[in-house]
């Protein structure tokens, strides 16, 4: 069953600024649905339309099958939501955000301070839950935002770029925050502009641009949509030209391009099976492998092609 669905979702500006155009795609329970695009594409108009925040020119969302433009408060009382940059009450202390959060949501002080306890501690504020939140920094306030999203257990995540603000460490985190709410039942409806990202959290991929649905797939069938015609080796040591040129008469190789010292691009038409010969023969020609693979995340070369495709 679906707990998000969308139909026909169009917002117009003006006379004749389309942010989304005749938007319609089913998010299913228990998953989590990466959506991407160019910026101004529309991505946070229709998030903003999904939480209320905005009302659409014409077509329908429903969570879980509730209305949002009819029914908002009954249809957003199974929802959490980061929407852009987060602020909060600069003069109040983290646990002091959660706490009015939580009674406005209906929730009881033990229960609130509970699982702001718990959350707090599992995002990594957990020492700075009585600091006030206007010293905190950009990747701080990210973090309470996503305890504030699922404070009161929602059943649905609406998020707007949740790793934006965070180190390289904290990324990592959060995503694996994010993987452990969608195993925990949760489902996750995630804008974002980093691919890889996307590529190693979600189960399902919605692609739009100028307000427009391009793809919508499970990353499964979009990997499968890439054709491996190349090949990226990054090496452990500089290839001499002798062993430039045995790679270049292996069966198969159209060209080879050294990227970098350290890195070969090679044009090549084969399967698996074909790929795996042929990573033999590189061995056998003196070439020090450090990888292997398709030239590029396949989400990447899907994405270039189709935001290249509806300009």
């Amino acid at each position: 069953m679906n707990m998000l669905r969308i139909e026909g979702l169009t917002k117009v500006f003006g006379k004749s600024i389309r942010a989304v155009d005749s938007l319609s795609l089913s998010v299913k329970k228990g998953t989590m649905v990466g959506f991407l695009g160019p910026n101004g594409a529309g991505k946070t108009t229709t998030i903003k339309i999904l939480t209320n925040l905005m009302a659409p020119t014409s077509g329908s969302a429903y969570i879980d099958g509730v209305d949002i433009s009819r029914h908002p408060k009954e249809a957003l009382a199974s929802v959490g939501a980061v929407v852009e940059t987060p602020e909060f009450y600069p003069f109040l202390t983290a646990n002091e955000t959660l706490m009015l959060l939580g009674r406005i949501r209906g929730m009881t002080a033990s229960e609130t301070r509970r699982r702001s306890r718990e959350l707090l501690t599992l995002l990594g504020l957990g020492d700075r839950m009585n600091s006030k939140v206007g010293a905190f920094s950009k990747g701080m306030k990210q973090r309470l935002a996503l305890v504030q999203a699922i404070l009161h257990r929602p059943k649905l995540l609406i998020l707007d770029e949740p790793t934006s603000g965070l180190d390289p460490r904290g990324m990592v985190e959060m995503r694996e925050i994010l993987r452990s709410l969608k195993d925990n039942g949760y489902t996750i409806f995630m804008s974002s502009h980093l691919l890889p990202e996307v590529q190693e959290t979600c189960d399902y991929v919605a692609m739009i641009d100028s307000g427009r649905l391009l793809l919508h797939k499970s990353v499964d069938e979009i990997s499968a949509m890439v054709n491996p015609s190349r090949i990226e080796i990054v090496l452990a040591e500089t290839p001499s030209d002798e062993i430039m040129r045995r790679i270049s008469v292996l069966n198969g190789v159209s060209d080879v391009q050294l990227a970098s010292p350290l890195k070969l691009s090679i044009g090549y038409e084969g399967n698996a099976k074909d790929r795996d010969i042929l990573l033999r023969e590189l061995l056998a020609s003196g070439l020090k492998v450090a990888s292997f693979g398709p030239h590029g995340l396949a989400l990447e070369n899907v994405y270039m092609e189709m935001v290249k495709g509806s300009r």
